[in-house]
């Protein structure tokens, strides 16, 4: 086993997205207008942890992602703006993914996402090679790459190229709407071998049938060896051998929109670990981050000067 590099890159794989960001202050009025204010863009769960992990810390940060021929170019663009070394397949026959943001104003500034993934949901084994690893610390996968058959076969092969180098994985469940379609046993079968768990409290709880997070954390931790429950204003929790052994506090902040705080807190998270710091001082950092992505408009950390 070569084992994983000391001092090594962040290989993130996953969803880059183009999101159509619309703020609106009054309830949505069907049928008729509803004011708004409109902004596109670069957006994915995947390339928004790459892009917070190469604002958090100092390694090298680099990202495999499949967009369509439509905007592959600005991505690209993008993603080095901010720090981030792009892989990105571009795919001839599927546009990029776009996903439309609805926030509500509020207090809470919560959103709803109405997402045609794209391009992002076909990858498939042909796109892996050994070589993404070379030079690698830690791999992280977002859990869209479960949604379709595919791109199943392609983590698979990615989580077997790791172990045998030794690299951690994480993965970062996603989304608690696609978890629903996907089948709980079948999401646990797909995530045998992975070593860190993030997901959000409701993925979480639909994990594992409880309404409690620390209960449910520490269910899953039973599955997976490091659980760490991403929870907004609550902070996080984590979970090693089926108990809940930290919790971390949020740190406050005035949300001005919430999309991409969980991607946030995963980039910094993975920053830190790569950085040296334990799991408790990972979160922490997580929630640094995630504070400052709510206060913000887009799931991104501003470009780099």
């Amino acid at each position: 086993m070569t084992g994983a590099v000391r001092g090594g890159a962040l290989l993130v794989v996953g969803d880059v997205i183009t999101d159509v960001v619309a703020r609106h202050r009054r309830p949505l009025a069907p049928g008729t207008d509803t004011a708004a204010s409109i902004r596109r863009v670069p957006g994915g769960a995947g390339a928004n942890v790459a892009c917070w992990a190469a604002r958090w810390g100092d390694a090298e940060v680099r990202l495999l992602g499949r967009v369509g021929s439509d905007a592959a170019a600005w991505h690209e663009r993008e993603l080095a703006a901010c720090g981030v070394r792009p892989l990105l397949v571009v795919d001839g026959e599927t546009p990029t993914g776009t996903v439309i943001c609805l926030v509500d104003e509020g207090a809470a500034a919560e959103r709803t996402f109405l997402t045609d993934s794209g391009a992002s949901l076909r990858f498939d084994p042909g796109d892996w090679s050994d070589a993404l690893l070379d030079g690698v610390a830690r791999l992280h996968l977002s859990g869209y790459l479960l949604f379709t058959a595919p791109s199943r076969a392609f983590v698979a092969v990615a989580l077997k190229a790791a172990r045998a180098r030794g690299v951690p994985v994480s993965l970062d469940p996603a989304s608690a709407g696609f978890l629903v379609d996907l089948g709980i046993d079948r999401f646990r079968a797909l995530v045998e071998g992975v070593d860190v768990l993030l997901p959000s409290r409701d993925e979480a709880c639909l994990l594992t049938g409880s309404s409690d997070a620390a209960d449910a954390a520490a269910r899953l931790s039973r599955l997976v060896p490091l659980v760490v429950a991403k929870q907004g204003a609550q902070g996080a929790l984590l979970a090693r051998s089926g108990e809940v052994c930290a919790r971390v506090p949020a740190v406050p902040a005035t949300p001005q929109d919430t999309t991409g705080a969980g991607d946030a807190f995963t980039g910094a998270f993975l920053a830190a670990l790569l950085a040296g710091a334990g799991p408790e001082q990972a979160a922490e950092e997580g929630c640094r981050a995630g504070a400052q992505a709510v206060e913000s408009i887009g799931g991104r950390p501003p470009a780099r000067a």
